[in-house]
C-alpha cells in the first residue's frame, strides 16, 4: 500500500532549514560581539570564528552574509586606527599583527570568491575589495603625512592578481560536481560579469585605479612566466581591449577612487634626486619601477605647448605626482602593452591568431596614440603580418599608421601588401575591409605608377573568377586608381593589337610589384566583364569606356554587396520599358525541335 501523500516538508528539509537559521543567527551574534568589542576595546577573538564560518560556508547565502559581516567589522577596525599608526606597546603590536593576519585571510577569501559559481558572490566580493582599498588607503593617509596621500599598494596588488590569475573559488571543494581549477591554470578565465563590472566601475572611470592597475599588471607579467600562469595574458587582454577612456590631456585626469589622491600635488623639484627623500612611502611603492621609467620619458614640451599638468621627467615623480601626470599614465600604459604583446605569441597557431586579431582591432585607435614610443611595437606587428588573411591585413594597417604618423621606415610594406593579392582574396568574408584598407594604402599620389599599376592589374586578373559582388567592388576601385594616377590611363587605351591575353606582358609570378611590367600591359580582363552574365556588372564596367569626368566613386556604396543584395536590386528595379512577350517563329527548322519531342 503506497504511503499517503502530504504537503508538509520532509524531516531533512526541516533540518536544513534549522541549520540555515542557526548559521545566520550565529553570524549576526558574532558581528554584534565584534562591533561592541571594537567600541569598548575588548577582545576581538570572535573575529576568528566569523572568518572560519565564511571560509567553511557551503551555500551562497551563508557566504554572502558572512563576508558582509566581516566587511563591516574590518571597516570599524580600520576607521579606529587599529591597523595603522605607531604601536603603543608590545601587546598592541601583537594585536595588530593578529588583525593583519585575519585581514589577509579575509582578502584571500574575497579574491577566491571572484571565481565563485554565483554571480552575486563574485560581484559582492569585488565591491568589498575596492571598498576596503579606499578605507585602507585613507587610514594610511591619516596616520602619515597629510601632504603626501597614500595608496594601499599591497592590497591593490592582491586585487590585480585575483583579476588576472584568477585563483579557484574556496567553495569549489564543497561541490563535487564543480571541478577545481588547480590542475588547469589555463582554464581560469576571468568571468565576464566581473570583468565588465571592474572596467565600467573603476578601470575606465578612476584615474588612480587605472594607473596602479597598469603598473602592477606589468610587474605581474614579469614575475609569472607563461608556463606558470598561461591565463594571465588572456585575462589582461580582455581588460585592456575594453579601455576606451584613456586620457589625452592633463585636464582629463580628474576622477579618483581614493579621494585623498585627488588633491593637487606639489610641483616636481628641479634639484638633486636626494631632495625628495621626505616622500619615503611613495619611493617605496615605486621602488620596482625606478629602472624602467626613465626609458619611457617623453621629450620636454616646448614653450608653446599646454602648460597645465605635470611635465617633469617620469622617473623623478612621486606616486602622488605620477597619478596627476599624463606622461606617467602613458608610461605605465606603454609598459603594460609591451609586456603583454610578447606573451600573446605563446600557444597554438589558432590561439595566437585569434588573440592577435583582437589586439589589431583596437591597436591603431585605442593603443598606438597613447604609447610613449609607438615604434617599440613594430617587431610584434611585423610578425603578425606573417599570419596572412585578416590578421595580416590589420597588421599592415598598423604598420601603415606607424609609417604615416610616426616616421617608421618599412621598405617592404607594399611588397607584403602585394603578396595578399592571391586567388582567395576576392572570395573572403572580409574582402570589404581589404578594399577599404587597400584604397587607403594606395591613396598617396606620390606612389610610383609602376607600383600602383601592379595592384590594379593583379586585381583585374583575379576578377576573371571572382563573384559578381567582388567585381562590383573592383570596378569603382579601379576607376578611382586611374583617376588618381593619370599615368595608368594607358592601361585602358591600348589598341587591339597591343591588348588581349595573347600579347599581355604582365609578369604574374613576380613578387616585387615594381618589376611586374604591369604598366606596359592592359586591363583586358575588366574589358571582358562587359559580357558578364550579371547585368549589374556588365553595366558598371562601361564606366571605364566613358570620359573620366567624375572625381571618384565612394567605395562605401559598393563594399557591402552580396549575392542577396544584388538579387534584391534586380527584383526591385523599376522597369521603364516593357519587354517583348512574343517570340518570333523560326522560318527554318534548326533541328533542335526534335530534341523536345516526347513519345
Amino acid at each position: 500500500m503506497p504511503a499517503p501523500q502530504t504537503s508538509l516538508p520532509s524531516s531533512s528539509k526541516k533540518r536544513k532549514a534549522r541549520e540555515t537559521d542557526d548559521t545566520v543567527l550565529t553570524i549576526q551574534a558574532l558581528e554584534k560581539q565584534l562591533t561592541d568589542a571594537v567600541s569598548s576595546g575588548s577582545s576581538l577573538n570572535p573575529l576568528a570564528d566569523l572568518l572560519e564560518l565564511a571560509q567553511e560556508a557551503d551555500t551562497a547565502a551563508h557566504l554572502s552574509k558572512a563576508i558582509y559581516a566581516l566587511y563591516r567589522t574590518f571597516v570599524l577596525v580600520v576607521s579606529r586606527g587599529l591597523l595603522s599608526g605607531p604601536d603603543a606597546s608590545e601587546e598592541a603590536k601583537a594585536v595588530r599583527t593578529w588583525l593583519l593576519d585575519r585581514l589577509h585571510a579575509f582578502v584571500d577569501l574575497l579574491t577566491g570568491s571572484l571565481q565563485d559559481e554565483e554571480s552575486s558572490i563574485r560581484i559582492s566580493a569585488l565591491d568589498i575589495l575596492f571598498s576596503l582599498q579606499k578605507h585602507l588607503s585613507s587610514a594610511l593617509t591619516r596616520t602619515g603625512d597629510a601632504k603626501h596621500p597614500q595608496f594601499h599598494a599591497s592590497h591593490f596588488r592582491k586585487i590585480v592578481s585575483a583579476l588576472l590569475i584568477c585563483p579557484p573559488s574556496p567553495r569549489a571543494r564543497h561541490h563535487k560536481k564543480r571541478k577545481t581549477d588547480e590542475d588547469a591554470p589555463s582554464d581560469r578565465v576571468l568571468d565576464a560579469d566581473v570583468r565588465d563590472h571592474f572596467v565600467n566601475t573603476w578601470f575606465s572611470v578612476n584615474d588612480d585605479i587605472r594607473w596602479f592597475f597598469l603598473r602592477d599588471a606589468a610587474i605581474l607579467i614579469a614575475k609569472h612566466p607563461s608556463s606558470e600562469a598561461p591565463q594571465l595574458s588572456g585575462n589582461l587582454l580582455s581588460i585592456l581591449e575594453r579601455l576606451t577612456t584613456f586620457p589625452t590631456k592633463p585636464s582629463e585626469l580628474n576622477s579618483w577612487w581614493v579621494e585623498e589622491l585627488g588633491t593637487k600635488p606639489p610641483k616636481p623639484k628641479r634639484s638633486a634626486p636626494g631632495d625628495d627623500e621626505d616622500d619615503e612611502p611613495a619611493a617605496d611603492d615605486a621602488e620596482e619601477e625606478d629602472d624602467w621609467r626613465k626609458f619611457f620619458d617623453e621629450p620636454q614640451p616646448k614653450a608653446s605647448d599646454e602648460k597645465k599638468g605635470i611635465t617633469a621627467r617620469v622617473h623623478t615623480l612621486t606616486i602622488h605626482q605620477s597619478v596627476h601626470s599624463l606622461s606617467a599614465h602613458r608610461a605605465v600604459f606603454t609598459r603594460a602593452w609591451l609586456s603583454l604583446l610578447p606573451r600573446l605569441s605563446a600557444g597554438s597557431h589558432e590561439e595566437v591568431k585569434a588573440r592577435s586579431l583582437r589586439v589589431l582591432n583596437v591597436l591603431h585607435r585605442g593603443v598606438i596614440p597613447h604609447l610613449t614610443r609607438p615604434i617599440l611595437i613594430m617587431d610584434w606587428v611585423s610578425q603578425s603580418v606573417d599570419h596572412g588573411g585578416t590578421v595580416g591585413l590589420l597588421a599592415l594597417n598598423a604598420l601603415f599608421t606607424l609609417m604615416k604618423e610616426y616616421n617608421l621606415d618599412y621598405p617592404s610594406f607594399y611588397t607584403r601588401l602585394y603578396s595578399f593579392l592571391d586567388r582567395d582574396v576576392l572570395h573572403l568574408k572580409h574582402r570589404a575591409r581589404f578594399f577599404r584598407l587597400t584604397e587607403l594604402f594606395l591613396s598617396s599620389t606620390h606612389l610610383p605608377a609602376t607600383l600602383v599599376a601592379s595592384f590594379v592589374k593583379r586585381l583585374s586578373r583575379l576578377s576573371l573568377n571572382a563573384p559578381p559582388a567582388a567585381v562590383v567592388m573592383l570596378i569603382p576601385f579601379t576607376y578611382n586608381m586611374l583617376r588618381r594616377h593619370p599615368a595608368l590611363m594607358s592601361m585602358i587605351h591600348r589598341t587591339e593589337e597591343e591588348s588581349g591575353a595573347s600579347s599581355d606582358g604582365f609578369e604574374a609570378q613576380e613578387e616585387n610589384p615594381t618589376q611586374t611590367e604591369a604598366l606596359e600591359s592592359s586591363l583586358w580582363e575588366l574589358y571582358s566583364q562587359r559580357s558578364h552574365y550579371h547585368a549589374g556588372v556588365s553595366t558598371l564596367t562601361k564606366i571605364l569606356e566613358e570620359a573620366f569626368t567624375r572625381e571618384g566613386y565612394g567605395m562605401e556604396d559598393f563594399l557591402d554587396h552580396t549575392y542577396g543584395t544584388l538579387l534584391d536590386t534586380e527584383v526591385k528595379r523599376k522597369i521603364r520599358k516593357e519587354p517583348a512577350t512574343a517570340v518570333e517563329q523560326a522560318t527554318e527548322s534548326d533541328g533542335l525541335d526534335s530534341l523536345w519531342t516526347i513519345g
